[in-house]
């Protein structure tokens, strides 16, 4: 169960807005993973931004007093991911983003046919 996930969305997305990020996008995951019940994806101009945005919401987050769980990425910072439980911020390179198409993966509603989720369908 979420323990206050807006307080802990606004400072992530706080967080990020200070030091710039390019197209944050919020997805509600809920209804597709138990892992987690939302999905923030982000991109940075450089390695070196996807590092600074990804440690300054995790180190936002903790400061507020939200748990955290770890790190993982951040040697290549091509994309680094930043488990805070109920939320999973994602910081990538525009070119890694593209590739890995995580809003696409993770707005597709179960049942629905592939066409469809690929948008050839009705």
């Amino acid at each position: 169960m979420p323990q206050d996930l807006a307080g802990l969305q606004a400072v992530v997305l706080s967080a990020l807005e200070e030091l710039k990020a390019v197209d944050v996008t919020v997805l509600d995951v809920s209804q597709l993973t138990s892992l987690t019940s939302v999905m923030v994806v982000a991109s940075g101009t450089s390695s070196r931004h996807v590092r600074a945005l990804a440690e300054s919401a995790r180190d936002a987050a903790k400061a507020a007093g939200y748990p955290v769980l770890g790190m993982e990425g951040d040697s290549g910072a091509e994309w680094v991911l930043v488990d805070l439980v109920d939320l999973v911020l994602h910081v990538m390179l525009p070119q890694t983003r593209a590739l890995y198409r995580l809003e696409d993966l993770w707005s597709a509603r179960p049942g629905r046919p592939k066409a469809e989720q690929a948008g050839d369908g009705a």
